[in-house]
């Protein structure tokens, strides 16, 4: 007897998750991938990680997470339908926000805030030199 890495309590949740949003078994692609990166020989032989495509909408999910394929397929399909909620829900997830956040503080700088910014600079600057004055001694 084998130990699913997903207990039933869990996986009948998902069903259910998964039914409520209208998402069926029969509209996935599933392949499975060998994975990469650490786990030395072991990795490069074993087909853990799993790509999903769900046809109706179009999202692709793929998860490589953990070790155990099973696990895997139990997290693609998670994160599929978390997808498929913020979707319906029309609200950014929190790594599409981190997403945008990177891009714009990668956005150049417009001509003004440059010189908004330079201006900041010198002024900060005169006042230290205001402040390094002679220096008293007792002669």
């Amino acid at each position: 007897m084998t130990v699913s890495p997903v207990s039933t309590e869990k996986s009948d949740q998902l069903r259910r998750r998964m039914l409520e949003l209208g998402i069926r078994e029969e509209d996935f692609d599933e392949k499975f991938i060998r994975g990469g990166g650490k786990g030395g020989q072991k990795i490069n032989k074993t087909s853990s990680c799993v790509y999903l495509i769900h046809r109706p909408s179009g999202i692709e999910v793929k998860c490589q997470r953990e070790r155990s394929q099973a696990l895997n397929r139990y997290l693609v399909r998670r994160e599929l339908c978390d997808r498929i909620e913020e979707m319906r829900a029309e609200r950014k997830s929190a790594r599409q926000q981190a997403a945008e956040k990177i891009r714009r503080q990668k956005q150049r700088r417009s001509r003004r805030q440059k010189q908004r910014m330079v201006a900041d600079k010198r002024h900060q600057g005169e006042k230290k030199r205001m402040r390094s004055g002679p220096v008293r001694g007792d002669d």
